[in-house]
This record gives structure tokens, sequence and C-alpha cells, in this order.
């Protein structure tokens, strides 16, 4: 009897939990496939329509339930498509569209975020740094709320999904399977992948892992493509490894601008899986063009391991493509910490602000979203973006030590440590033996490991900033000196 009270009780909380409704302060996208059939591919799209009740966000609606848009819709995405009952959406329509004030076009996608446990500020917060940091194009989105079928599916985001055209990614585009060879150094719009896919252009790299390109446009290859673009990958990543590290060539290929930018914005979110996979590169038609990193995608790996490493250190996703290597280059080291000052300065301050108002926009919407999806929801917004906050200024902090220049000291002294720089030399002293003296370049690569087993020590370096960890029995201490 106790049992089938339990199983009466769970039956409720089921259905109260299905009847959930939208909070009525996001806009709302209702949509109907044809028949109610379920969307069970993230390969064939299905016929459906749709349209948007702007409720009062101040954007504009589209049509009503007397008057909806047709739509094709299917599923998008691996791990969040298979992983989670909260799905994610990709639909296409016959026109383009402008749906909520966004560009028009014929793309969009409805991320779920059904991976986000803070608050649902991973991919906010890395497409804001995208904008404050000026990539050339970040996609834009809105956070709404979903109905499928009649069914309320919580607090959706609507996406601009990344492809070519004047309004995202604005280079020109190249048709499929052309031949002409004046037409094919551009219109390219690739992803660095870490999952076999047919329309995928595979190279081996430098240091011998297998580097995975996913051609997104064009979409067939002639031959003549194939060849441009395999030799293109191969004589950049031939630049890459060069063995001098003063070496400019991969210059010749690469924007500089565009990659710092791109790879600090990596870095604040220490987004393990950035150049392992959802991340994009184009490259516009002619010589005279470079490939261009970005438009920024996915931020789901977003604060998941809590150390105080670069992306490229003892990640949980390998192989990462190039950034390791191209973080060696005093060229692109010196570009980062450029890009990085005036961000410091001048942007971070405002962050925290963006945080606050988007959170509280959403958090209605939010409270209904968990009680659709308890398991996936975020129950407690304040909490989760106050720890969202704490781990973004700390990540941001670490890195400042690292890449600010100003105000370094050739001289430190802290609890019986003495670390100093006098003509190349970093001299190091201890009141008790050093275990192990680790010295590390501005990027956070290794250049010299020790074991002097003694109080002192001295390290003949080249001039640069470096940071300066030393070990005892009893501490750990890390400074930053400039050697010139």
């Amino acid at each position: 009897m106790k049992k089938s009270l339990l199983s009466v009780i769970a039956i409720m909380i089921t259905i109260i939990a299905n009847a959930s409704a939208p909070s009525g302060t996001l806009p709302v996208i209702y949509i109907t496939t044809q028949n109610n059939a379920e969307i069970t591919s993230t390969e064939n799209y299905i016929s459906a329509a749709f349209y948007i009740d702007a409720m009062n966000s101040g954007y504009t609606s589209l049509g009503s339930a007397t008057s909806q848009t047709a739509m094709k819709i299917r599923g998008r995405g691996q791990s969040s498509w298979n992983n989670y009952d909260k799905k994610p959406y990709r639909f296409k329509l016959t026109v383009g569209t402008k749906l909520l004030d966004m560009s028009k076009s014929k793309n969009f996608a409805l991320i779920a975020c059904a991976d986000d446990d803070l608050a649902f500020l991973r991919n906010t917060v890395g497409y804001r740094l995208s904008q404050m940091l000026g990539l050339i194009y970040t996609p834009d989105r809105r956070a709404v709320e979903l109905v499928l079928n009649g069914d309320y599916k919580g607090l959706y985001f609507l996406v601009e999904t990344v492809r070519i055209d004047k309004d995202r990614v604005p280079i020109v585009k190249q048709n499929d399977n052309e031949t002409d060879a004046s037409l094919i150094s551009g219109g390219w719009l690739l992803e660095i992948d870490n999952a076999d896919d047919p329309a995928q252009i595979i190279i081996t790299e430098g240091n011998g892992s297998k580097a995975r390109f996913t051609y997104k446009d064009p979409e067939i290859l002639s031959t003549a493509q194939t060849d441009y673009i395999t030799s293109q990958l191969n004589t950049i990543d031939d630049a890459i490894y060069s063995n001098n590290i003063n070496s400019t060539t991969w210059q010749n290929h690469i924007d500089i601008d565009s990659l710092a930018r791109y790879y600090i914005v990596q870095e604040i979110m220490d987004n393990t899986e950035a150049f392992y996979g959802s991340t994009y590169l184009f490259k516009n038609r002619g010589a005279d063009h470079k490939w261009i990193f970005g438009p920024v995608w996915d931020f789901g790996n977003a604060y998941r391991r809590n150390t105080q490493q670069f992306i490229y250190q003892n990640t949980p996703h390998t192989p990462q493509i190039w950034i390791s290597e191209i973080a060696k280059y005093p060229a692109f080291q010196a570009k980062v910490k450029e890009i990085w000052k005036n961000f410091y300065a001048n942007q971070y301050p405002s962050l925290t602000s963006y945080i606050d108002n988007f959170t509280a926009s959403i958090s209605a919407a939010a409270t209904c979203d968990v009680q659709r999806w308890p398991e996936y929801g975020t129950a407690d917004m304040q909490a989760k973006k106050n720890e969202f906050i704490s781990l973004l200024n700390a990540r941001i902090q670490w890195l400042n030590e690292r890449w600010d220049e100003t105000g370094i000291d050739n001289t430190t002294i802290s609890g019986g440590f003495k670390v100093s720089t006098s003509n190349g030399m970093i001299t190091i002293s201890a009141s008790e033996d050093i275990n192990i003296v680790t010295i590390y370049d501005s990027m956070g690569k290794i250049i010299s490991q020790v074991e002097p087993k003694s109080t002192a020590y001295d390290h003949q370096s080249q001039n640069g900033i470096y940071i300066v960890e030393i070990k005892t029995n009893s501490q750990i201490f890390q400074t930053k000196v400039f050697v010139k």
C-alpha cells in the first residue's frame, strides 16, 4: 500500500514538472512538427511550422497561432544530443527571415545548454568576450523559451549558425565542385574537429598527431579544391613547426591578430576544448588574404577542471591543433599581451554588471526550466552566478599575472625566498634546500626544470618575462621576473 502511494506521488510530481509553462518574461517560440512527429535525427530534417511571441521583451514577434511560418527542423550536436533529454535543434526556413531582430537568414539553432550548471553563463560570457575582444563576427543569440508540439521544453538560446554570409562570416562564397584555380583561394570555412567526418581533410601535424579539418563551405570538393586546401594546411603546419623560435613564416598564412583575440577568449574561459573541436577558421579569396580564427561557438567545457594552467597544458582534450606550438613564438606572446593590456584596463571592469543584468533577465525562465528539467536546470541562480564570477575573476587575475608586464620588480623577497635578475641571470636563494626550480616563459611553456638540492641556484636566460616556481619541503613559491 505504501509502495503504491509512493508510486502515485512520483507520477504526480512528473505530471507537475511536465505541466510547466513559459515564464512570460522571455520570447516564446512555438513549434509544431507535421503530424506532431518526434524529432529523432541529427541528419534528416522534418517539416514543421512555428511562430514567435516576443512577449514584453522589446523584440518583434513573428506570426501567430493561426499564421505560422514553415520550417524544416532536425536535432543537432553530438554529446549534447546523445546525453541529454533536453535536446538541441537546428532549423532552416524557406526564405531569409529576421527572428527577434537578428540579421535576416534561413538558418538558426536552438541551443539547450543542458550541460551548463553555472547559470547558463558559459556560452553567454564566452560570446560576450568575443564581442569585447573584437572578433570579426560573433553569432548573435537570444534567450527564449520553447514550446514544441504543445510541450514546454524550457529555457533555450536562439543562435545564428556559423556560415558564410554578409551578416555572418563576411567572405565571398565559393561554389561546390569549383575547378577554376583563380576562384578556389578563398571562400573557405573550416572547423577543427575531433571526430571522423566524410567532409574532412586530415593531415599529420608536426608533432605526429592527426589533425582533422571539416570543411563547412564549400560542402562538396572537386579534386582541385581538395588539393588546394590540403596543400594550404600542410604548408601552415610546416611553418608553425619551424625550429626557429623567431620565425614569422607562419604569420604569412595565419592572421596573428585574430588568432590572439580568439585565443584570449578561450583562455579566459579555460576552454580546453578549443583547438580540439568547435574551432572555426576561414579565408577570403585572394593570395593576400590570411586565415582568420573564429567565430566562437561552444563553451560547454569551460571551467571544468578548476586548475591554473594554460588551456594547452595537461588538457583533457587531445590533440589540440597548433596552439601549444604557436604559443612559443615571441611575436605571438607580444601580440597577446598587447591585446590583453587594453582588455584588462578598459573592458574587463564592465563584465560583472553584464553578468548581473543577464542573469536577472532570465531568472524567471530559469525557474520554469528547472521545474521542467530538475536534473539539468539551475535551481539557485544567485549562488551559481556568484560561483561563475568567482571562477572568472580568479582566471583573469591568474592570466594578468602572466601577461601584464608593468610593475615587475627585478628583486622579489618573500617567505625566506629571494629571486633577482641581473645581466641575463636569474639568481635564486632560499632559507632551506630547494627541491625543484621550474622556469616558465610568459605563455606557460616550461623552459627549464632542475633539482638544485641546495639553498641557491642560478639560471642564465634570454631577455623576456618568466615565471619562476620554487619548491622546497615546506612550501611552494612563485614569482614573475623580467630578464633584460
